[in-house]
């Protein structure tokens, strides 16, 4: 089957931001921002720290409903050696401006500022309003499909096939029993590798990965103890992973975009039962303060829920929550059909 027509160069608005969500990568160059669209960009960052404070909620997820996701991905995969040269060359503002430096700066300041400002907010939420919490991420995640659902219209059977299959290996990351942690150097390169690239694949949480893959106390230790070793060696793998993968799903956005949308959209699909807020401890395991967290837990109806914690399911209080986040992300993509700042109208094939 001959690979689908390559997208035309991104439209652009008078300032020069891009108005499609999906242009084409090899004509992409980092747009220019307005104090306002910076401001916007570090609360992107914040939504997305907030994202991974969370297993199971990824932070590519909220980039993709944010509209920074194909300029996270572009930006990610145009870091290489020529950069390494510029650098060496002294021509630092030629590689700030090519690099896109100041995109992921202010991203980045934007996710630390979220892990250092509401880790414990979160934390008191997690505690006391879990259900309603979970709701909140549950009903981003159902909006997020709607949304990437109208964008790989009209869905032929290819795409209904790419869709199925993403909703498949949904399921199975979402059910997979954890594996035991060895402790050789490679195990821990390839975990971070792995894990780093649910930074920007909506729909897997890399603090699930990590667990899945043994590696998450063995992280939580390292960076409570500063084991410099394991955490420059996670580094490197994290470096690795998030290079190689960019380029990699760029290349597929390229030859096969509604496609590569169309998996993508199954796999948030398939996702979504460890997001329901009502959930029953299968196995559990022992973080680095000796406290006793969740590691396997399955779906179970609220009324179950009820006699298996003896709380309050607050059915209510979740589908309000819930209800909120669909309409937050109605609400950006209304804001963008009038601003063309998130570019939601599907580009051609």
């Amino acid at each position: 089957m001959p690979p689908e027509e390559p997208l035309k160069p991104p439209r652009t608005s008078d300032s020069g931001a891009s108005t499609e969500p999906f242009g084409d990568p090899g004509e992409f160059s980092a747009p220019s921002r307005t104090l306002a669209e910076w401001f916007g960009l570090h609360l992107r960052g914040m939504a997305m720290g907030i994202a991974e404070l969370i297993p199971g909620v990824s932070g590519g997820t909220i980039a993709f409903i944010t509209g920074i996701y194909v300029e996270l991905l572009l930006t990610l995969r145009g870091i290489g050696p020529e950069l390494l040269r510029l650098l060496l060359a002294g021509r630092v503002r030629e590689l700030w401006k090519r690099a896109n430096l100041g995109f992921l700066a202010v991203l980045g300041i934007g996710m630390l500022t979220s892990v250092l400002l509401l880790s414990s907010l979160l934390g008191w939420l997690l505690e006391h309003r879990e259900v309603q919490l979970w709701a909140f991420f549950f009903g981003l995640i159902v909006a997020s499909v709607l949304f990437i659902a109208r964008v790989v219209r009209p869905w032929s059977l290819p795409r209904i096939a790419a869709g199925l299959a993403g909703v498949g290996v949904g399921v199975i990351l979402a059910t997979i029993q954890p594996l035991p942690a060895p402790d050789h150097w490679i195990s821990t390169l390839l975990a971070a590798a792995v894990a780093i690239c649910a930074w920007i694949l909506p729909g897997i949480s890399g603090s699930f990965l990590l667990l899945l893959l043994g590696k998450y106390h063995q992280l939580i230790e390292a960076i409570n103890g500063f084991d410099v070793a394991f955490l420059s060696l996670f580094a490197l793998g994290c470096v690795l992973g998030i290079l190689a993968f960019a380029r990699f799903l760029t290349w597929l956005i390229r030859v096969r975009y509604r496609g590569t949308l169309a998996f993508l959209c199954g796999l948030m699909v398939g996702s979504l039962s460890k997001l329901w807020p009502w959930q029953e401890t299968v196995s559990s395991y022992l973080d680095s303060s000796g406290e006793l967290l969740p590691l396997v837990t399955r779906p179970v109806l609220p009324s179950t829920w009820e006699v298996i914690t003896g709380a309050s399911a607050s059915v209510m209080g979740a589908a309000f929550w819930g209800g909120v986040a669909i309409a937050l992300v109605l609400l950006l993509d209304v804001l963008s059909r009038r601003k063309g700042s998130l570019g939601s109208e599907p580009g051609p094939d």
